[in-house]
């Protein structure tokens, strides 16, 4: 019996010593993820695996996380790269977060394209397997109120209908904001990346902590 107590309690130790694996997170998006005008080491991307490391409430765990963003991207070229940017990785990511939009509302696009375009990546990623994290984003209200509307409940209809968590702007804390975005006003500077990077980090931590 002391025998059988022993193994027991010996194959308890072992499983809750095991270490956890490591895990994935891909940034798919435009410009605000591909480190626009940034060095290394400065965008979102390297940023956020950073303070995952960093992380309580992780624990330690392994992440990387793996930029896939491309200057200028709309959600239509977005939706095209979608599969050989997943056919390319070597591990499945466990979690993407999808930020795209932006250049659709610069250039004036249809909200409604933009919308089937993000439903239809989202589906995409589900079926792989793959968790989703849909970034939202605001328009320009010199588009006009119908237009602001439309753009900007996409998001939240996207991520209501699919089931997945909306991190409702990406650019919060960071939008308008001289101090935190480059010389075109638009994009963040290695300090807005940083204050994004903050903002967004708790629902991204949730995003893992969920993952089985």
């Amino acid at each position: 019996m002391m025998l059988m107590m022993g193994a027991l309690f010996m194959s308890q130790a072992v499983v809750a010593a095991a270490p956890q694996r490591p895990m994935t997170v891909l940034a798919f998006g435009d410009s605000l993820m591909a480190g626009y005008q940034l060095r290394p080491g400065e965008g979102f991307a390297p940023q956020l695996e950073k303070a995952l490391k960093e992380s309580r409430r992780l624990g330690g765990r392994a992440v990387t996380v793996v930029g896939a963003g491309v200057s200028g991207d709309t959600t239509t070229q977005g939706r095209a790269r979608l599969n050989w940017v997943l056919a390319g990785m070597k591990t499945k990511p466990d979690l993407v977060i999808l930020e795209l939009g932006a250049n659709d509302m610069l250039r004036g696009q249809s909200p409604a394209t933009a919308k089937a375009n993000i439903d239809a990546m989202v589906k995409a990623f589900k079926a792989k397997g793959v968790r989703v994290m849909l970034a939202g984003m605001r328009a320009s209200p010199n588009l006009g109120a119908t237009y602001v509307r439309d753009f900007e409940g996409l998001y939240p209809a996207v991520a209501k209908a699919n089931g997945v968590t909306l991190y409702p702007f990406f650019l919060d804390g960071v939008a308008a904001q001289p101090t935190l975005v480059l010389a075109d006003g638009m994009h963040p500077n290695p300090k807005g990346v940083s204050v994004m990077v903050k903002r967004i980090l708790p629902s991204v931590e949730r995003e893992l902590d969920a993952i089985k």
